[in-house]
């Protein structure tokens, strides 16, 4: 039974798109948004940039500036000693199981020079105007713009991701080897002590779907998810078209393209072109704003984590899971989660809620899972989503907007050529893979992997377990990863194909 005061308001599909590695002043710093405060009724204006925000490097000034690139020239590091080095200083260290460091912001430039970047430090201080991000700056000022939605972490994609389906990284605080998910196979996969928000929905009866712009969604890592769970993003418009739309929760991951450096992907990867990412939340947004589900929906974007990219706001402490043992074999860095990481964009999409709010209070991923909580009574996972703030008090109208638009602003035009998001996922083609020899355990790769092996043990019979973890174990380079990939696509393709609802 649906439970909580959301409810009674009458919603029922809640949609989540994450996209990648943004923070929020790089891509809504300059937006100049303004709009009612969304807990005291007055007039204010978004938490942005004033131009005179800046870090010192090599003794030079690198002030934020207007107007980023489409592609960044490289990626920024963002595991938990750069975002420590970002947040707190060039010199700033985490104390294994400590306090962490005071925050003044003033490490993103050496970080990125670290990087890589040195040649053009100032990259990472770039950041968008609204006429380069019209898809996102149009549903912000029509919705609900959150200026204090934090990272759940202080590091990389992997563990925040988790957040968002846990409460809980399960103690991980790193990005992972393809050594350590072989492990975690080894040892009948990686889970929560409490469990995940896909657990605890299904044993309520509540539907969920997830939806991938590649076959390798990441959320497919995840114990428990199922071939039959996963749905190409293709189909995403179709399947709200039909004359009853079955899914209570929905959670879209975009297209990585991570073999091909994200160069095709639409996640917002920093390698990638951003407008990409901008044509899926417009297009997304659109295919529920025009299907009969509309009038009973949330839709929350947001992303994972900042993606080493300049933010000034100082995030705050934050509550720990308190599922973490000491000494725990993932916790690399042995970080307590007792801070939270840089904010990142989030905006929350109803008929629902009140036109052109700024939400102040403070948001992580966690808040995703306790608004599922609050909407269909169900308890906390862990403390963190205990103590989350609910964005169900944002549903405060009793009878659904009827002048949203029906479509948004077309991206902007940055010269390369947008994915169609309405054809079948891509073929892998291992003799495309860029830099083949390179080690396989580089950013979201080995995650990605991960799922392809979780897939492949789905669709597999158990006793070929052994040789599909020692298949994984044996991966070395991105060629590797790639055959893998391949072979494991061209299976679930087919097993897929051979039941109701494949692609």
């Amino acid at each position: 039974m649906i439970m909580g005061s959301a409810a009674t308001l009458g919603i029922q599909h809640v949609f989540v798109l994450m996209l990648e590695n943004r923070s929020f002043d790089h891509m809504l710093g300059f937006s100049g948004i303004a709009g009612t405060d969304a807990e005291t009724c007055q007039p204010t204006q978004v938490n942005g940039l004033t131009g005179a925000e800046s870090n010192i490097f090599d003794g030079q000034p690198y002030p934020v500036t207007r107007g980023a690139d489409y592609r960044m020239p490289l990626d920024p590091n963002h595991e938990l000693p750069d975002v420590v080095r970002q947040l707190c200083g060039p010199k700033a260290v985490y104390p294994q199981a400590g306090q962490f460091p005071p925050v003044d912001n003033s490490g993103y430039v050496f970080s990125y020079a670290a990087s890589g970047g040195s040649a053009a430090p100032g990259e990472v201080m770039k950041c968008y105007t609204p006429d380069q991000l019209p898809v996102l700056n149009a549903l912000a000022a029509e919705f609900v713009l959150c200026d204090n939605w934090q990272s759940s972490v202080p590091g990389p994609t992997w563990p925040n991701r988790m957040f968002v389906h846990a409460a809980s990284s399960g103690g991980l605080d790193h990005s992972p080897t393809t050594a350590e998910i072989a492990e975690w196979e080894t040892l009948s996969g990686f889970s929560f002590p409490h469990g995940d928000i896909f657990d605890r929905l299904k044993k309520s009866g509540v539907t969920r779907c997830l939806y991938g712009g590649d076959d390798f969604p990441m959320v497919a890592a995840l114990k428990g998810i199922s071939l039959g769970d996963i749905r190409h993003y293709s189909q995403f418009q179709s399947d709200l078209a039909q004359a009853s739309y079955p899914y209570a929760y929905v959670f879209i991951e975009p297209s990585y393209d991570v073999l091909n450096d994200y160069k095709s992907g639409t996640s917002q990867h920093p390698l990638g072109d951003v407008t990409a990412g901008e044509k899926l939340i417009q297009e997304t947004y659109q295919a529920i704003r025009n299907s009969a589900v509309w009038n009973n929906s949330v839709l929350i974007v947001t992303w994972d984590e900042h993606g080493g990219f300049f933010d000034h706001a100082k995030p705050p402490a934050a509550t720990p899971p308190g599922d973490t043992p000491p000494n725990d074999q993932y916790n690399t860095n042995q970080f307590t989660f007792a801070q939270f990481g840089p904010r990142v964009p989030a905006v929350i999409v109803s008929p629902l809620i009140p036109k052109n709010l700024v939400d102040h209070r403070t948001y992580d991923h966690s808040s995703i899972p306790k608004f599922l909580e609050s909407l269909y009574g169900i308890s906390p996972l862990t403390a963190r989503d205990a103590a989350a703030a609910d964005i169900g008090k944002l549903i405060t109208l009793t009878t659904a907007r009827t002048d949203a638009p029906a479509t948004l602003p077309a991206p902007a035009n940055s010269v390369a050529p947008l994915p169609s998001l309405t054809a079948a996922a891509a073929i892998v083609t291992p003799a495309t893979t860029t830099r083949p020899t390179e080690t396989v355990d580089q950013g979201n790769l080995p995650a990605v992997v991960h799922s392809a092996m979780q897939q492949d043990l789905a669709a597999s019979p158990a006793s070929a377990r052994p040789a599909i973890v020692s298949r994984v174990r044996s991966i070395r380079t991105r060629a590797d990863a790639a055959n893998y990939m391949a072979e494991v696509q061209k299976k679930v393709r087919s097993v897929k194909a051979a039941t109701a609802g494949g692609r």
